[in-house]
């Protein structure tokens, strides 16, 4: 019995907010569509990649013609890696090279690729890298049926996070990333307000998912956060130039832009 009162009560209690309801947006205008609409500002067209050239915002920093966009990192001299008939570079022994202009946060697309002639092992086959601001890697390696430590090995954030999958191809095959790099926010006197981000795609496959930079790359120690800190392992640069390492290894590299965020 106690059942069938609550029952009842509750029915009617619900059928007089249901009638309130009802009378309260009858006196109210009915919601429309455009309500919740904007048309200002345009999202402004760009020209989507296609038969393998950049998108039409892009910055080209290497299309196989020069090395006009990049500078020996050592010394600040002429990048002397060799270009090839095919459009590419080659990493030569004599340093690694840096963008001349600096950047902030970006979306980078580079192909590469490791020697066919497999020597070494672990961090001594087919090894590169890529720097953000002199400060942040993404490391270059021939993962193909070859272990090293997970957080060192291809597409790794280097010494910080290992990639979700490993998506290597064969060596001498080429290979893809695309890259959002966004970079750390610091305040007047240097102290870092927001980490940086990295969201990676290694040949297609999501392999970092916007995931929190830790600080700078260093090879041995913990990495650094302040803005005006030093990686050891980089070398004394604090400017934001993005840095292809040379690692001893004749990596190739091709198609490489970049696009401002």
């Amino acid at each position: 019995i106690n059942y069938y009162i609550y029952y009842a009560k509750n029915t009617i209690m619900k059928y007089i907010f249901y009638f309130l309801g009802t009378v309260l947006l009858l006196g109210q205008e009915k919601p429309k569509p455009e309500a919740t609409e904007y048309w200002e500002p345009e999202p402004v067209v760009v020209t989507p990649a296609q038969d393998n050239l950049p998108p039409s915002d892009a910055i080209v920093l290497f299309d196989g013609s020069d090395l006009s966009k990049w500078r020996n990192a050592r010394g600040g001299g002429e990048a002397s890696w060799i270009i090839n008939d095919n459009g590419s570079m080659t990493v030569t022994r004599n340093g690694g090279i840096e963008t001349i202009d600096e950047h902030g946060s970006i979306q980078l697309h580079i192909e590469w690729r490791t020697p066919t002639k497999m020597e070494g092992k672990g961090q001594g086959r087919g090894n590169s890298g890529i720097i953000f601001q002199r400060r942040y890697e993404v490391q270059i390696l021939d993962s193909y049926n070859n272990r090293t430590y997970s957080n060192g090995q291809a597409a790794s954030i280097y010494k910080q996070y290992a990639p979700l999958v490993n998506a290597s191809k064969p060596p001498g095959e080429w290979q893809s990333y695309d890259i959002i790099f966004t970079e750390p926010e610091f305040d007047k006197i240097g102290i870092m307000t927001k980490r940086g981000r990295f969201t990676v795609f290694h040949n297609g496959i999501l392999v970092q998912n916007n995931v929190e930079i830790l600080g700078t790359t260093e090879y041995i120690g913990m990495p650094k956060i302040g803005k005006n800190e030093i990686s050891g392992y980089m070398g004394k640069n604090t400017k934001k130039n993005l840095y292809i390492q040379d690692h001893g290894n004749p990596v190739e590299f091709r198609n490489i832009w970049m696009r401002k965020l």
